[in-house]
């Protein structure tokens, strides 16, 4: 199983749960995060990390979102990985769409 980063987090890229990964299983791109479903165990640490509450276990992402599981898994392949909190693009940019 793994979990799933969805459209809360774009252009918002907090990275708040990179830094409570056990297996750095988080990936970059440049307006959202992604997680590698095979490097992710589960283990739900990031999930209240998040501001936005964009991280879901995939048996639970909304309806809305659910192309991000397949976005998650492929760009996980062609992204860089990320394992140090950075700025985010709320904190860079203004309010993000996402924050309430």
């Amino acid at each position: 199983m793994t979990h799933v980063v969805a459209e809360p987090c774009f252009n918002c890229k907090y990275t708040d749960c990179v830094v409570v990964c056990p297996v750095e299983c988080f990936y970059e791109g440049e307006a959202i995060l992604v997680i590698h479903p095979d490097e992710c165990i589960d283990c739900e640490a990031c999930v209240p990390e998040c501001p936005v509450e964009a991280i879901f276990h995939e048996d639970n992402v909304p309806e809305q979102w659910t192309d991000y599981t397949a976005l998650n898994a492929e760009m996980a392949t062609q992204w860089p990985g990320i394992t140090e909190q950075k700025t985010s693009m709320a904190e860079t940019h203004g309010q993000c769409p996402s924050a309430s």
